[in-house]
């Protein structure tokens, strides 16, 4: 294996510290994680990468004991969610695993918001909209409300137009009109306009067919 270059141990770093726990402060703790169970992290670190976690963080004049470190719990979020969101934390070039991103790129999207992080809400955006199809496309309608995500919404909302016929019979849809009322409309709207257009309109022209017998 070739030894790492001056500039890869330099910018290996940040990780080195995780890796190495050197001087962590701060234990990250997962919803679904047994007790006792956390991930050790630094407050700086956190601090410079999110604002959320810089106000969890801020001094609130109580001094802890040196042996006990403060715990956050991301309590929405599974053990190896909470490790991929640190190890991006973490990275010198803001990136994820492609293996990691896939996998976690929901969990990740919603983390993201939460602790505002725009660009993992990106990077999870672009694998979200690239793996959309019938089955998941109302989930993904549902995610791009929180908050209004424009670019997520208006893909989410073609898949479900180009598989409207199949997702209509699930009751994944029958759920998904109890609950979002007003983006059943939407739907319902669009697929109306979807329908009159594609019957007034030729399909290679863009002519008007209404008159055609």
């Amino acid at each position: 294996m070739a030894k790492p270059s001056n500039k890869d141990d330099f910018l290996g770093g940040f990780r080195k510290l995780l890796t190495e726990q050197w001087q962590a402060d701060v234990q990250l703790k997962a919803g679904d994680s047994d007790e006792g169970v956390t991930i050790s992290a630094h407050k700086l670190v956190l601090a410079a990468r999110s604002q959320v976690f810089k106000k969890l963080l801020e001094p609130d004049g109580i001094k802890a004991s040196d042996k006990v470190l403060e715990t956050i719990t991301l309590s929405q979020m599974k053990h190896e969610e909470v490790e991929a969101l640190v190890d991006f934390i973490y990275s010198v070039d803001g990136s994820f695993s492609s293996e990691s991103l896939k996998k976690h790129a929901r969990s990740l999207y919603v983390a993201a918001d939460k602790y505002e992080i725009p660009h993992i809400r990106d990077l999870c955006r672009t694998v979200i909209i690239s793996s959309l199809n019938a089955s998941n496309a109302l989930s993904t309608l549902e995610l791009a409300q929180i908050p209004l995500d424009i670019a997520l919404h208006s893909s989410a909302s073609t898949t479900i137009q180009t598989h409207l016929s199949v997702i209509a019979k699930s009751d994944e849809f029958k759920l998904f009109v109890v609950n979002h009322p007003n983006l059943t409309v939407e739907i319902l709207k669009a697929s109306l306009t979807r329908v009159n257009n594609s019957r007034y309109n030729c399909y290679y022209c863009g002519r008007s067919n209404e008159h055609r017998h």
